[in-house]
């Protein structure tokens, strides 16, 4: 599976944005994708994971109530609609794919996607 993030860029604090994450080479109705973000001099840090169904999703806490994870299998695109955005979250997103269930830790997701760049502007 070849995955592609795209949709970041330049965002002023309190805008929206919507990421995408379009797969090639493999449907991806078998397998949960995750949305990871790494900013500079730290760890890549898990945002959550949305099941190959669709039907459950799992968020960290610095996602709750701001970031939904949405996917639409007929298109083989996952997407990553972020709101309320801070400073904080300017970070190299990116999207993986593992074999249900879905899995918090990045060890545990098999394929991966060139991240797009978020900034936020305070």
């Amino acid at each position: 599976v070849q995955l592609q993030a795209s949709g970041g860029g330049l965002v002023q604090a309190g805008g929206s944005l919507r990421l995408s994450c379009a797969a090639s080479g493999r449907s991806i109705g078998s397998y949960s994708m995750g949305w990871f973000r790494q900013a500079p001099g730290k760890e890549r840090e898990f945002l959550g994971a949305i099941t190959a169904s669709g039907m459950s999703t799992n968020y960290a806490d610095a996602a709750k109530g701001r970031f939904t994870i949405s996917r639409d299998n007929a298109k083989n695109t996952v997407y990553l609609q972020m709101s309320s955005l801070k400073a904080e979250d300017t970070a190299v997103y990116s999207c993986a794919a593992k074999q249900d269930p879905y899995g918090v830790g990045p060890t545990m997701y098999d394929y991966w996607g060139q991240g797009t760049q978020v900034t936020v502007s305070s």
